[in-house]
C-alpha cells in the first residue's frame, strides 16, 4: 500500500486537527449559558464569540504544521517523535475542556493546561527540527494557550 500523498496528509492532518476541536466544543458548548455564566472571571476574560473563530484559526495552522512536518523528509524516528508529540498535546488540549467545562473542575484543568503548554512547547521543538515553518506555525498556538493559563489560574484564583 502507497502511503498517501502530500495532499492528503494535509486533509487528513487539518480535518483530524478540526474534529478533535469540535468534539472539545461539544464538552464546551452544555456549559457556557450555565455553569460558566455563573462562575467568576477576571476582568480580561473575552466575550464568548471570540474562542470559536481563534480556535478554528489555530486548529487549521496546527493541522497545516503537522502536515508539513509528515512531509518532510527525514529520519523516521524523528518523524515518529514529532507526531507523537503532536498527539499528546492535541490529546491534552482536547482533554481541557473535558476537565474543565465536563468535570467543572478549573483546578484540575489548571493542572491539565501546564502539561499541555509544556507538550506544545517540546512539540515546537521537535516539528521546527523537522521543518523551520512548521514550528513557527505553533507560535500563535502558544501564546494563546499561555493566556488561557493567564485565565484558567484567574478562575481558580477567584472562585
Amino acid at each position: 500500500m502507497r502511503p498517501p500523498s502530500p495532499a492528503l496528509k494535509y486533509i487528513i492532518c487539518i480535518i483530524g486537527t478540526l474534529a478533535v476541536g469540535s468534539l472539545s466544543g461539544l464538552a464546551t458548548a452544555g456549559s457556557i449559558d450555565t455553569w460558566y455564566a455563573s462562575i467568576q472571571k477576571p476582568s480580561f476574560n473575552p466575550p464568548n464569540w471570540i474562542f470559536g473563530p481563534v480556535w478554528t484559526l489555530l486548529y487549521v495552522l496546527m493541522g497545516v504544521a503537522a502536515a508539513m512536518v509528515w512531509n518532510s523528509r527525514h529520519d523516521p524516528t524523528d518523524l515518529r517523535r514529532a507526531l507523537v508529540l503532536y498527539l499528546i498535546q492535541l490529546g491534552l488540549n482536547a482533554t481541557w475542556s473535558l476537565v474543565f467545562f465536563g468535570l467543572r473542575s478549573p483546578v484540575g484543568a489548571l493542572v491539565n493546561i501546564v502539561m499541555l503548554l509544556i507538550a506544545i512547547v517540546l512539540c515546537i521543538g521537535a516539528f521546527k527540527k523537522m521543518n523551520a515553518r512548521s514550528g513557527l506555525l505553533l507560535y500563535p498556538y502558544l501564546a494563546w494557550v499561555s493566556f488561557a493559563t493567564v485565565l484558567n489560574a484567574s478562575i481558580v484564583i477567584l472562585n
